[in-house]
């Protein structure tokens, strides 16, 4: 006498909130694919004890497949920009991972591309803090503000300096970035190019017309934060614009 399979509820009813967290976790797809639509809306809604969902999750660990089945379920919208105990939401994670692909499903989806989290930062900031140009590129091309400002004053132009990666820098400028914004020091994007001894992105900046004679509120001037080899490089630039 043949024995009957368990129908698909009672499986599905068998399954662990530990356990689909585990699999978003891995990137096990199939699970959540075998999954009801009821079923799969009960699970976006789930939250770890740092208040991150299975989208987080999936996201953060990069597993784009996880990502594009739960973005199937009508109540993703809902979802998509869900925070953490942090305020990070899942499209924070995936610029900050450089995750394209994941990037392009979330804001598809509904992620809004100038969400901050706690520390005031948006997933541009995050982009430039990495120095992702693609992903940066795909923000801005979904309407990411270029200037706008975390909790210690900073934009993705001063995240991007600090990281020494010109061709980003160029992007943000070309793309409307203020050249001499000042954070919360007094700090332009220069400044953390100087100090930071990223010695491209500084003459760049100087190219695009930086101001090196501002103090930051400790009284320095960007000279006056270059190391003693990096400083004659810096006014030679200087004079080059000044006499051009």
């Amino acid at each position: 006498m043949d024995i009957d399979s368990p129908k698909p509820e009672i499986l599905q009813n068998q399954i662990k909130d530990e356990d689909l967290f585990k699999a978003a976790e891995k990137g096990d797809a199939s699970i959540f694919k075998a999954l009801s639509q009821g079923h799969l809306h009960r699970a976006l809604s789930l939250r770890n004890d740092d208040g991150r969902s299975l989208l987080h999750v999936a996201v953060s660990s990069g597993h784009a497949e996880v990502v594009r089945t739960l973005s199937a379920v009508d109540a993703f919208i809902s979802v998509v920009n869900s925070t953490d105990e942090e305020g990070w939401a899942p499209l924070h994670s995936a610029a900050s991972s450089g995750n394209t692909e994941i990037v392009e499903i979330l804001l598809s989806r509904g992620a809004d591309v100038n969400l901050k989290n706690n520390g005031g930062r948006t997933a541009l900031h995050y982009a430039a803090s990495k120095g992702w140009l693609k992903i940066a590129e795909v923000l801005i091309s979904h309407g990411a503000k270029i200037n706008l400002k975390d909790k210690v004053g900073c934009t993705p132009l001063h995240r991007a300096a600090s990281t020494g990666n010109a061709e980003l820098c160029e992007m943000l400028i070309e793309e409307g970035a203020e050249v001499d914004a000042i954070d919360k020091t007094g700090q332009t994007p220069l400044m953390n190019a100087v100090i930071c001894h990223n010695k491209e992105v500084s003459l760049l900046l100087i190219r695009h017309g930086a101001d090196v004679d501002v103090e930051d509120k400790e009284g320095y001037t960007v000279l006056g934060r270059a190391s003693v080899d990096f400083r004659p490089l810096l006014i030679d630039a200087a004079k080059a614009m000044l006499e051009g």
